[in-house]
C-alpha cells in the first residue's frame, strides 16, 4: 500500500530496471573475482598459478556443486531475511512491517518495508547482506584460506547489484527525507521536505 505524502514532504518515484540488474551483476563478477580472489591468491596461492587455478576447478565436483546450490538457496533466503531484521529495528511494528515475496517476472525474491524510514536507515537496511555475506566471509576467506568462503563472499556480494544499485538512487538524499518500498516493483518512493 502506498504511503500518502506528509504534511511538508514531496514524493518522487526510484526504480531500477529488474534486466539492467541482472546484467549489472553479470559485470560487477569480473572486478569482483579479481577484487576478492587476488588478495587470496597473494596470501594463499600456490607457487605457481596453474596449480592455484586446478585447485579452484577441483572443487567443482557432482557433490560440491549440489551443495553449492543449497547454499545458494539458502543464502538468498538469508540475505532477504538480512534486509528484514535490518529494517524492522527502525520501524514502529517491527517484523509486522515486513513482507517477503517474489517478483514473478524475474523470479527474483525481495523484501518489503511496509513503513518509510530515513534515507540513511534504508541505506543501512540495503547494504547489510552484502556485509554480512559478502563483506566479512571475504575477510575470514582471506584469513582462512578456505576456497569454498572464497567463492560464497564472490558470489553473495554480487547477488547484491540490485541492492546497490537502489543505494545508488537516494545515496546523495537529504538524509531528513523518508524512504519507502515500491510494494510490487523494484524501486521506493522518496518523500523529500519542501523547501
Amino acid at each position: 500500500m502506498e504511503m500518502e505524502s506528509p504534511s511538508g514532504y514531496v514524493k518522487e518515484e526510484r526504480f531500477i530496471d529488474l534486466y539492467k540488474a541482472n546484467i549489472f551483476a553479470l559485470l560487477l563478477f569480473v572486478p569482483i573475482i579479481l577484487l576478492y580472489t587476488f588478495p587470496f591468491y597473494l596470501i594463499w596461492g600456490p607457487d605457481e598459478p596453474f596449480v592455484f587455478i586446478k585447485n579452484m576447478l577441483e572443487i567443482t565436483s557432482l557433490s560440491s556443486a549440489l551443495l553449492g546450490v543449497l547454499v545458494i538457496a539458502i543464502g538468498v533466503a538469508v540475505h532477504e531475511l538480512i534486509h528484514g531484521i535490518t529494517w524492522s529495528c527502525y520501524t514502529k511494528n517491527g517484523f509486522r512491517s515486513i513482507k517477503f515475496g517474489v517478483l514473478m517476472k524475474m523470479l527474483t525474491p525481495y523484501c518489503h518495508c511496509k513503513e518509510p524510514l530515513r534515507v540513511r536507515q534504508y541505506i543501512i537496511g540495503a547494504l547489510m547482506p552484502s556485509i554480512i555475506l559478502g563483506i566479512i566471509p571475504i575477510m575470514y576467506a582471506w584469513y582462512s584460506g578456505n576456497i569454498h568462503i572464497l567463492l560464497f563472499a564472490i558470489f553473495f556480494t554480487v547477488s547484491a547489484a540490485g541492492d546497490f544499485m537502489i543505494v545508488q538512487l537516494i545515496w546523495r538524499e537529504d538524509m531528513r527525507s523518508l524512504v519507502l518500498d515500491h510494494p510490487s516493483e523494484a524501486g521506493c518512493f522518496i518523500y523529500k521536505k519542501e523547501d
